[in-house]
């Protein structure tokens, strides 16, 4: 991965840059940013320029034999650990490696639930567990073979739990030339003995800007178009690319007949919708309802008379200024509470037809008749 392969962190990029030309390089370092930012782009492209046997001013030379090795990841001193899901006889994440490798090489944007749908995991638990601990400690006991550096990247620390503490002395004195980036995104969720023994490098979200730019000048979008998904990914990348899937797709017919025949109370096309949205897979599904969220989100905007802030097109805008209008606040977030509820259990695999016809059935009680549902605080206008 080269420096210039990332989009954005101009100044993120300058810090460690200058780091490793000023001889300051801390042989353990947290990479702390959000899904979607770069974080794990980054700390690769970091450990390609250091052990870089050309290096650039401001990049590694991407033609050496490290380089070479480091853009395929088979470099013998570069390793990698990861939260994987125990399935069959696996004990660590090292079986995972070929799917884990192709992953990045094709996505170093990527998150955990792109790392689930690879591995077909479902709603199994990732998890660092004591083997896998236990494997690292043991790479990182090895010389150094080729570079001068030994790396290992341990991409979301968060899922080490308490087996993370058998990796505090090597944190804390490793052997020379040793260079350990823990990749994360949620502070809080680190052990502090492990927070308390590296050095923090934070990762902004993208800018809307550089989101935008890579829209354009990689996925060829007109400028309107990558503007308005880079306002909705919020600084997330693969949010932005998620994105780009669904305008791809029939969601928007989908949803927003789904929502007419619920707010009409049309009982035999809601019975054919369920039908049909059963069949749309796992994935297609949570699509379909993250879809939902985002588009409900936006008629909450109109409603709360910030229209200068939606930036939808066409038939998409047309939808959600009109379907705003029979809206109220209270009924828009008890929408939205249904579908991340709806979210939440197809993760888990609930029966998709019980589910949708439960949900369409909610609607038809929020949009129809207005009646909330209980337990639950809404804002009322």
């Amino acid at each position: 991965m080269l420096f210039r392969e990332i989009i954005g962190q101009k100044e993120v990029k300058e810090q460690l840059i200058q780091s490793v030309r000023e001889n300051r390089v801390s042989h353990a370092q947290l990479f702390l940013g959000p899904d979607g930012s770069g974080n794990f782009a980054l700390a690769l492209a970091y450990a390609q320029f250091i052990s870089c046997t050309d290096r650039q001013e401001a990049d590694s030379c991407g033609e050496c034999a490290s380089c070479r090795k480091y853009g395929k990841l088979i470099h013998p001193d570069l390793h990698f650990s990861y939260p994987f899901f125990r399935g069959g006889e696996k004990e660590n994440a090292l079986p995972d490696l070929e799917e884990w490798r192709d992953l990045v090489l094709n996505n170093p944007y990527f998150d955990l639930n792109e790392w689930r749908n690879r591995l077909a995991a479902e709603n199994k638990q990732p998890n660092i567990n004591k083997p896998e601990c236990l494997n690292i400690l043991h790479r990182l006991s090895l010389k150094p073979f080729e570079s001068e550096f030994k790396t290992m990247i341990i991409w979301l620390p968060e899922y080490l739990k308490n087996e993370g503490n058998r990796l505090l002395k090597t944190l804390e004195e490793p052997a020379e030339k040793t260079l350990i980036i823990l990749v994360a995104k949620n502070q809080d969720q680190i052990l502090n003995t492990i927070l308390s023994r590296t050095q923090l490098v934070k990762i902004p979200a993208l800018s809307k800007q550089d989101i935008v730019d890579y829209l354009v000048q990689n996925k060829n979008l007109p400028e309107a178009q990558a503007s308005r998904i880079a306002y909705l990914s919020d600084g997330n990348l693969q949010t932005a690319l998620n994105l780009l899937k669904e305008e791809e797709s029939d969601d928007f017919k989908i949803f927003s007949s789904w929502m007419r025949m619920t707010f009409g109370d049309k009982g035999s096309q809601i019975f054919e919708f369920v039908e049909s949205a059963s069949k749309l897979g796992r994935e297609n599904q949570k699509n379909l309802i993250q879809y939902g969220v985002n588009l409900i989100r936006e008629c909450i905007m109109i409603i709360s008379g910030a229209e200068e802030l939606v930036h939808l097109q066409n038939s998409e805008m047309d939808f959600v200024k009109n379907f705003s209008k029979h809206l109220d606040i209270a009924q828009a977030e008890a929408i939205v509470n249904e579908l991340e509820k709806a979210h939440y259990h197809i993760e888990r695999n609930a029966n998709p037809k019980i589910l949708f016809l439960d949900v369409s059935l909610q609607f038809v009680k929020i949009l129809k008749f207005n009646t909330l549902p209980s337990g639950t605080q809404y804002i009322l206008t």
